[in-house]
């Protein structure tokens, strides 16, 4: 059996800023990637396409405010980086 997948050393190398900053990060990289593994079924960001953060973006932060969208395309942008593709 497999080991789950560490969303918190995934992001270490590029998290920055203060340790409630981080946490949020690692929170929010945490809830993309379990909504993407429930839509999708892609268990980690390795396995993600650009179309599966539009979709979390688009369908998922519809009814959320403008200031909790602004900080999940943050930590969205910290995924990109991670994986380092110009997605954004």
């Amino acid at each position: 059996m497999s080991r789950a997948f560490d969303m918190e050393l995934f992001l270490a190398g590029v998290l920055t800023g203060s340790h409630s900053t981080r946490q949020r990060h690692v929170r929010q990289a945490k809830i993309i990637q379990a909504e993407i593994a429930k839509r999708w079924q892609r268990e980690t960001p390795w396995a993600w396409q650009q179309k599966h953060m539009i979709w979390f973006l688009k369908e998922r932060l519809a009814r959320r405010s403008n200031a909790t969208r602004y900080y999940y395309l943050l930590t969205l942008r910290l995924l990109a980086r991670r994986l380092e593709k110009s997605w954004v």
